[in-house]
């Protein structure tokens, strides 16, 4: 069974690179274009391993991530920041928020790839 992968971004081109990085090694994608589209598209369809930027409009990452864990099916999925914030107090927030890692933009395609692998397989 196909793993599906939710990415959330106000960039549309990094959506785009991370959707194809992902769909070329056999994920689905669905796309938000920020915190609150993908909270809605979260509701609608349980996803396998969140991806999502910090600052975006409407409702930032770390946001994002209480809201999903605050949903009963999203306690266990995986969440992981691809985000160009990278300071340790930062992170912190993201780990107290609940994400379980995090990655520095720009990515390289192949890492994401091999990240999303050790972490939903």
């Amino acid at each position: 069974m196909t793993k599906t992968i939710l990415a959330v971004d106000d960039s549309g081109s990094l959506r785009q690179m991370v959707a194809f990085s992902l769909k070329a090694a056999g994920y689905q994608v669905i796309e938000a274009v920020d915190g609150q589209d993908g909270l809605e598209k979260a509701r609608n369809q349980v996803v396998d391993l969140v991806l999502t930027d910090q600052n975006m409009p409407r409702m930032d990452g770390l946001t994002l991530i209480k809201s999903l864990r605050g949903l009963p099916s999203y306690q266990r999925v995986p969440i992981l920041m691809l985000t160009t914030e990278s300071s340790d107090d930062m992170k912190a927030k993201g780990r107290a928020a609940g994400a379980n890692g995090w990655l520095v933009k720009p990515f390289d395609p192949q890492k994401l790839t091999e990240v999303v692998k050790k972490v939903i397989g």
